[in-house]
């Protein structure tokens, strides 16, 4: 009998190409993320020893507000250490001076002072800026803002 001449053979790389990304689907899905935020260097403060160790007199309060009393101020009322800036009626530019002045003193003191920013949640985005911005400009950047 004769011999049939064979045909030349290919390999065919269909299924060994499907086979290599179902590996990498595997090995994308089943990886381990790192925890990086149990790696972070930070130095955390340690717990208050005592109710008038949280009442701290260098914290200094920067509240904006804006509710049903101040209604005739759109622009928003700075309060700063449980004072209304600004006079009765609450100017937003001389609120805005006062509190520029009394940062200005506290910066002389020490850049480092922690400053807290209470916004109520319908305060104007403008009262925020305006105040972040003044603490910048007393290089004050120990800032922390919080909502009401």
């Amino acid at each position: 009998m004769a011999k049939k001449p064979q045909e030349n053979p290919a390999l065919d790389m269909t299924p060994m190409i499907d086979v290599v990304f179902e590996l990498i689907i595997f090995f994308v899905v089943t990886i381990k993320q790192e925890d990086l935020f149990s790696r972070l260097n930070v130095n955390r403060p340690a717990p208050a020893t005592s109710s008038s160790a949280s009442d701290s007199s260098d914290d200094i309060t920067v509240t904006i507000e804006i509710g049903r009393r101040y209604d005739n101020n759109p622009g928003g009322v700075i309060v700063y250490n449980k004072k209304a800036l600004g006079g009765p009626i609450g100017s937003t530019a001389d609120a805005r001076r006062e509190l520029d002045r009394n940062l200005k003193d506290i910066a002389k003191t020490s850049t480092k002072t922690p400053i807290i920013v209470k916004c109520a949640e319908d305060s104007p985005h403008k009262a925020l800026v305006d105040v972040l911005d003044i603490c910048y400009k007393n290089k004050l950047f120990s800032v922390s803002v919080f909502t009401l």
